[in-house]
């Protein structure tokens, strides 16, 4: 980091009449504030014991984090959920279930007349891994340094089998208690959000000007924090304004119960507990199970990925029809709801390397089983490879099929379905969907070179980081300006006329508007897998 841009902390105290008095950090560089931060602040009460795998609690009414006297001490992160290991790094030291926190940064200065615009940004990790600890610094210096002046609050959820395990018997429990079941890891992000709208302005921020956003699975997470807000919320009770889905889509309707019952049988077998105990014995002995345990579990299992579940309670069974019906976009409208979303050329390379597939046509048959729907990957597939099973032309072996698939299935193909829809039914291209492709690197992007402008490397972009230089800084600060208006909910010049164009980033760090030469083949896709046939309907 250039010297220039260094940060020092010091102590800082918020006195807030509804959180009480919490500690904090204030950065400053060159003496002058540049950030306060709160870190690790419980939105929800522990998901532990009789509440794993339950739906989180709210805190108690007029809930304190500490008085004058004895304030909170929120100086560092949030927990992290149990999780496997990625590129090899799997540290179960920082690892507890009681995760249910969130980080928030504010931007030191007078704020705005209606308090800071907020950034609610969810984590991605493939639902798997991941959370929200990124360094104060590196968010010091977007918010310093850069066009973006916003709170960003940014939460820890349930991940893997903790956030989306789902199961008969889980859902004859969640009956009784009144919930449906699966997807904690969604309701866990949806109570964060709902905590920051009633507590941000204590922050100083606005609660009537919150943008969710999110990066792969945190952006596939968005999607269902939208159409969950749309569908099951009502108008008066609306939190989200506007939308940024990064490098993700809306994929295709979640499993219904039958299909992850599956995995919950394969998750017991696995871990010795045996199929003909009482549904009541069965939850005890998993609930007991150590963490380690289920997690190493997974890498056991041929069904290896807890995804969303289709469940009518926050996921609608008729989500994909209500995109193709026009019912989504008109709900969109309606409320305002603005929409980036938007990819990086090269998505396939880090996907093929998540839990890759085994090099055969089973191999990588058996792998997206574990996140799609069955009859969903047996249609892709043979459109691809032809009821033959041969490896398409241009696919070095079954793992390079394996990442292209699961880059068109995450992003590519089933964003431009989603799109069209969206504009065919009154969004306004340009002005209420701001499309975007990526095809320029920093250097500081963290990832090897031979991947290219793959998934997750225009994190560097939007999070402007630390490592970027000069030049990096020139080329990005039209794209910086305008994530910032967009925040902020000011009008956006996107550059694009029409759905098939999307602004572009180029490899030589120029910008243009793109027309899309992939745009019928992810038309294709969507109607093949997300069309109107009652088959790829889940059930419940």
């Amino acid at each position: 980091m250039d010297s220039g841009l260094s940060y020092t902390s010091a102590p800082y105290t918020l006195d807030s009449p509804e959180l009480g008095s919490i500690n904090g950090l204030v950065l400053s560089r060159l003496s002058r504030p540049a950030i306060h931060y709160f870190g690790g602040i419980p939105y929800a009460l522990p998901p532990l014991g009789p509440f794993r795998f339950r739906r989180p609690r709210p805190l108690p009414l007029h809930y304190r984090y500490g008085t004058k006297s004895n304030p909170g001490n929120f100086t560092g992160n949030c927990a992290v959920c149990p999780q496997p290991a990625w590129l090899n790094s799997r540290n179960e030291e920082a690892w507890n279930e009681d995760c249910l926190h969130l980080n928030v940064y504010i931007p030191a200065g007078t704020a705005p007349k209606d308090g800071w615009p907020v950034f609610f940004y969810i984590h991605g990790g493939f639902l798997q891994w991941g959370n929200p600890n990124m360094t104060a610094e590196s968010i010091a210096h977007l918010l310093d340094d850069s066009a973006l002046r916003c709170i960003i609050v940014q939460p820890a959820y349930r991940l893997n089998a903790f956030g989306f395990i789902a199961s008969a018997e889980l859902q004859k429990e969640a009956v009784l208690d009144g919930h449906a079941t699966g997807n904690m890891g969604f309701w866990d992000q949806r109570m964060a959000l709902e905590w920051t709208h009633s507590s941000i302005k204590a922050f100083g921020g606005n609660p009537g000007n919150i943008t969710v956003g999110g990066y792969s699975a945190g952006s596939h997470s968005t999607f269902q924090q939208l159409a969950h807000e749309l569908y099951f919320v009502p108008d008066d009770k609306a939190v989200i304004k506007r939308v940024i889905m990064w490098s993700n889509g809306p994929g295709v309707q979640a499993k219904g119960i039958f299909e992850q019952q599956k995995q919950f049988d394969e998750l017991l077998t696995v871990l010795g507990i045996p199929s003909d105990l009482p549904r009541e014995e069965k939850l005890q002995r998993l609930r007991e199970t150590p963490a380690k345990a289920i997690i190493d579990s997974q890498a056991k299992m041929s069904i290896t990925e807890f995804r969303a579940t289709t469940d009518d309670a926050f996921i609608s069974p008729e989500t994909m029809a209500h995109i193709n019906s026009g019912d989504f976009a008109r709900r969109m409208k309606r409320r305002g709801m603005k929409l980036m979303n938007g990819e990086c050329r090269d998505e396939h390379n880090l996907y093929r390397t998540w839990r890759s597939a085994k090099n055969s046509y089973d191999g990588v048959y058996t792998r997206l089983c574990a996140d799609y729907p069955e009859i969903a990957v047996s249609r892709y597939l043979e459109d691809c490879c032809g009821e033959s099973k041969t490896l398409p032309s241009g696919m070095k072996d079954w793992q390079d099929l394996f990442g292209y698939a699961y880059a068109n299935l995450q992003v590519h193909c089933l964003e431009r379905g989603f799109h069209r829809a969206l504009v065919i039914h009154g969004l306004q291209p340009g002005k209420d969907l701001l499309r975007y492709r990526i095809e320029w690197r920093a250097d500081c992007c963290g990832y090897p070179p031979e991947w290219g402008v793959t998934h997750a490397t225009d994190m560097a972009i939007w999070f402007w980081y630390p490592g970027l230089t000069t030049k990096d800084k020139q080329t990005l600060k039209p794209w910086n300006e305008a994530l910032a208006a967009f925040i902020h909910g000011n009008d956006v010049k996107w550059g694009t006329n029409g759905v098939r164009e999307a602004r572009r980033l180029r490899s030589d760090g120029k910008t243009d508007a793109w027309d899309d030469n992939r745009w019928d083949e992810g038309i294709h896709v969507w109607n093949l897998l997300n069309g109107e046939d009652d088959i790829l309907k889940s059930r419940l």
